[in-house]
């Protein structure tokens, strides 16, 4: 496995090229030479199975390794019993759905704390993920890896130990390190390689293995507010970070492997192109 560069969705240029429906993802992804792509189930999971497997077989033909975004109405730390434990169920359709694409990761939302303490939520939330394992494991997905993701916003449960926390349910248990959110909740905290080099380090003493080099990432520059993360920008801006430069130089300088999905608003793919080239001019 080596670094992957890919889009969460696809960009605004993905109709102006004339490309009309998700079978054309994989050529799409191809022409901008990157080689993963994050599939969107945020309100739901929809897709079918004859379109994910011939998804599958386009995106083998241009290795391009996919993974799946599972529905933002997730809530593993629900006050709401019923409602935490659906959570499961919508884990299993996002697997069920990623194994079509010939994927291996489902990432998600772990959910807020509303009105019980941050403590007591990430309670919550590692006993449902600890049944959710089991469920996945029983349901025939034992393969594949849950990615819980870094949140932009102050009141959401996800700061990076507690992602990390997550993590040591099951040594297949991989985190998203949203790197946008984190400078969102934390007002602009990433500024230097430094500032990159203590999150990396941080997955290293917690992980100890190779979670630490072959993470999942989200990037974006994002808006924040006092409340944490306001909205995604796009590379243009010159105003919110953070800056992708520091970060790439120390995947490189380290041989890291992540897989790097960009979430710009609606410059995706562009962005994720300008970061994969940058990458490889420092070789």
């Amino acid at each position: 496995m080596s670094i992957r560069f890919g889009t969460a969705g696809t960009s605004e240029s993905f109709k102006a090229m004339g490309y009309k429906n998700s079978l054309d993802v994989p050529e799409y992804t191809a022409r901008f030479g990157l080689n993963a792509f994050e599939y969107q189930c945020g309100r739901g999971v929809r897709l079918g199975e004859d379109k994910g497997r011939e998804m599958a077989r386009r995106g083998a033909e241009r290795d391009i390794r996919f993974s799946l975004h599972a529905p933002y109405f997730i809530s593993m730390s629900s006050l709401e019993e019923d409602k935490r434990l659906n959570s499961i169920n919508y884990v299993l359709d996002s697997c069920r759905a990623v194994d079509w694409l010939g994927g291996s990761r489902v990432i998600f939302h772990s959910g807020s704390c509303g009105k019980q303490s941050r403590e007591a939520a990430l309670e919550k939330a590692v006993d449902t993920l600890q049944r959710m394992v089991e469920a996945v494991d029983a349901a025939g997905f034992g393969h594949l890896t849950l990615c819980p993701e870094t949140m932009g916003k102050v009141g959401q449960l996800g700061t990076l130990d507690e992602v990390l926390a997550l993590c040591r349910v099951d040594a297949r248990i991989t985190p998203c390190i949203d790197f946008g959110h984190l400078n969102a909740r934390d007002q602009g905290s990433i500024r230097t390689k430094a500032d990159y080099a203590a999150i990396l380090d941080r997955m290293v003493d917690v992980l100890q293995d190779e979670r630490a080099a072959r993470f999942h990432a989200h990037f974006s520059k994002i808006q924040y507010t006092a409340g944490g993360e306001k909205c995604h920008l796009t590379f243009a801006d010159t105003q919110y970070g953070p800056d992708f430069e520091p970060l790439l130089e120390l995947c490189y300088e380290r041989r890291l492997e992540p897989v790097i999905i960009c979430e710009s608003a609606g410059t995706q793919a562009e962005d994720a192109r300008t970061m994969m080239e940058y990458y490889h001019a420092l070789g």
